[in-house]
């Protein structure tokens, strides 16, 4: 529920704090005093309307999922909306988008506009129906749950045999493709690091005549090795450093001479034809590693390809023995909703009756498999479409679907955000829906602005909305005060002794049916 309002600087308001209690909360108050713009502002502190106000805020004892939008619960989650130069939106001061504010606000919040047929949607029409069996037979809720796995299962083999027989029509193509780009890479069959290698034996090529020339005039010092080691035994100096170092000198080159030599053998044009075969695979695929990736790939769709059949065969059964389950999951659970139909409809008829509407009509009708089954459950007001009736009927047609849907619920159903739903109706209709938001209420906090005093005379918390001058405010009524705001509801600016009656009488009425 949401515990506390605050609002400021909209329009005529300039500060407004409401402490909200749970049932059914009434804002009445004059025409034009301002009982829109509060209702208006209080969707916008969610991030389900926009205004223009300073701060709007709810507090709310909402639970919010903090997986999914990655916002930590307070013992008290506020929603804030801040209009300076632009509008900016909080969830516990974290700031996000107006969007996502609403996305979580709307698992808690609801606002019944004009024609919002969510109600009659045929998921939330047979979830209702459904209920109503699942209370009387524990087998439908297991078989809705069979139905269930099922379809999932289902729906995956047919979007894989969807996709198999996309690629059986371009087969051939594919088929080639693969082999194409398997042998494009398999003809120069190249192993790791051999472009490293390929690459030093081209810079050795490039530099072995120059190389040699200068090997072979080194070679000149060993000519006058002996001349040295004689000089030294003349000194009586040791001359192994020296020998040492000769022997050292030796090696390297003959080394170098040994390897340049090899390089005889070299085809230089197919070293240098290598290399770039190898660049070009390295500039398609971006290395040699990601070429022969590429490849093993290729070849196991080319295996795929070669296999679909096979594959299609297994998929093709599967899809056969879960489109079996739940074919005969659904014509049980059509069987069972056909039965229960009946004592539904007269069920909301009884509703209907009470808030003075004609007979509807329920007619369950077969559609493609969705998770719900194969059934369809449309809904008629005395054999008129809902895009046709009016706006009163449709109002309390709905809230008689709200109602049938009340009786199943064990938990909070958050808070529910009505327009003017008793406006045009007629005493006896306007009592007839305040019961029927008075029933709500056990499972919904409801907000609703009235002209109506059988509507506001079994609110469980009646605000007045007034102008203070040209300045609109808010207060919440003790119950002399109610008496006086419906009194003057009924008679208007100039209460008389008999409206002050009636609405003493209507309250007292309500007070003892508590």
């Amino acid at each position: 529920m949401i515990e506390r309002f605050y609002l400021k600087d909209y329009l005529s308001f300039k500060e407004s704090e409401l402490e909200l209690k749970s049932g059914l909360v009434v804002f009445t108050g004059p025409s034009g005093s301002g009982k829109s713009i509060l209702m208006e502002s209080i969707l916008s502190s969610v991030g389900g309307a926009t205004c223009d106000a300073a701060v709007c805020e709810s507090s709310v004892t909402w639970e919010i999922d903090e997986e999914s939008c990655g916002i930590e619960n307070d013992e008290i989650n506020v929603f804030k909306h801040i209009k300076k130069e632009k509008s900016r939106y909080f969830i516990n001061n974290q700031s996000l988008s107006k969007k996502a504010m609403n996305s979580v606000a709307s698992n808690y919040l609801r606002h019944l506009s004009l024609k919002d047929f969510s109600d009659f949607e045929n998921e939330n029409l047979l979830g209702i129906l459904d209920a109503r069996i699942g209370v009387k037979n524990r087998k439908f809720l297991k078989l809705k749950e069979s139905y269930s796995a099922a379809f999932r299962e289902y729906l995956d083999v047919k979007k894989e045999l969807n996709a198999i027989e996309e690629e059986e029509k371009k087969i051939v193509e594919l088929k080639e493709f693969a082999a194409f780009e398997i042998n494009k890479i398999a003809e120069i069959n190249p192993s790791v690091g051999e472009d490293e290698e390929l690459l030093k034996i081209k810079k050795e090529l490039s530099k072995k005549e120059k190389v040699l020339e200068a090997i072979e005039g080194a070679n000149e010092i060993f000519n006058y090795e002996h001349l040295v080691s004689s000089a030294l035994d003349s000194l009586d100096a040791q001359s192994s450093f020296f020998d040492d170092a000769m022997n050292e000198l030796r090696s390297v080159l003959d080394g170098a001479q040994e390897r340049f030599s090899a390089l005889d053998d070299v085809d230089v044009e197919e070293v240098l034809n290598r290399i770039e075969a190898l660049s070009g695979l390295k500039r398609r695929y971006g290395s040699i590693e990601e070429a022969l990736e590429y490849k093993k790939q290729k070849e196991i769709e080319l295996a795929k390809y070669e296999n679909i059949e096979l594959e299609k065969s297994v998929l093709q059964e599967q899809y056969e023995q879960f489109l079996q389950s739940i074919s005969n999951n659904a014509k049980e659970m059509t069987e069972l909703r056909l039965k229960a139909l009946t004592a539904f409809e007269k069920e909301l008829n009884t509703y209907l009756k009470s808030l003075y509407l004609r007979d509807a009509s329920l007619e369950l009708s077969e559609t493609s498999f969705t998770p719900l089954g194969v059934d369809k459950l449309d809904i008629k007001l005395n054999a008129t479409p809902l895009a046709k009736i009016s706006t009163g009927e449709f109002n309390r047609l709905r809230l008689a679907i709200l109602a049938l849907k009340s009786e199943f619920m064990s938990s909070n159903g958050g808070v529910l955000m009505l327009d003017e739903i008793d406006a045009n109706l007629s005493g006896e209709e306007s009592m007839s829906v305040a019961k029927v938001l008075k029933k709500l209420s056990k499972h919904f906090q409801i907000f609703v602005i009235s002209h109506q005093p059988q509507l506001t005379s079994t609110a469980d918390q009646h605000f007045l909305v007034y102008k203070d001058g040209t300045i609109s405010k808010t207060k919440e009524l003790n119950f002399d005060e109610k008496v006086n705001e419906i009194a003057r509801i009924i008679s208007g600016e100039n209460i008389s002794q008999e409206a002050k009656k009636f609405a003493h009488e209507l309250l007292e009425a309500n007070r003892c049916a508590l």
